[in-house]
């Protein structure tokens, strides 16, 4: 059961799906990456938010997969539906950032994806966005690559 999140304490952890367009019903492994990773890094007082779409005849969208697939760890669990892109992705982001009055957002992402991700959320958003990349250099350095406003 999810609580109820106290504004302006909880950091927002923006979950990006992913899928290469086949039909399956299942979560890809690189979304499955992506999940994974913000299991290490949900609190339990986070707001955790599942962005990505159903594509074509596909019973469910890659938010809703992600979010049957969560720990429950997370204080609220959102689900965008919408999201058929990054830009998508962090628009939906940014706008639940405000909504729940976030301190920060960490966004899980794929490491190849990590920094166009990033810069975009930090402009749709105007808030700090710490990087937590599921593969490469990214992922390394996640816990310390934090955008402060400007």
């Amino acid at each position: 059961m999810a609580r109820k999140v106290t504004p302006g304490g909880a950091r927002l952890v923006a979950v990006l799906g992913y899928s290469s367009g086949h039909a399956s019903g299942q979560l890809h492994p690189i979304c499955a990456a992506r999940l994974a990773r913000a299991v290490e890094e949900v609190r339990p007082d986070d707001a955790v938010l599942f962005s990505g779409w159903r594509r074509g005849r596909e019973p469910a969208s890659e938010a809703e997969l992600m979010a049957r697939g969560s720990t429950g760890r997370a204080g609220r669990i959102l689900v965008d539906t919408a999201a058929r892109t990054t830009h998508g992705n962090v628009v939906g982001t940014a706008a639940a950032a405000r909504a729940l009055s976030a301190r920060e957002v960490v966004l899980v992402t794929s490491g190849w994806h990590a920094r166009r991700a990033a810069l975009l959320l930090r402009a749709a958003s105007r808030q700090p966005v710490v990087l937590a990349a599921t593969d490469g250099a990214e992922a390394a350095r996640s816990h310390r690559l934090v955008h402060r406003r400007a």
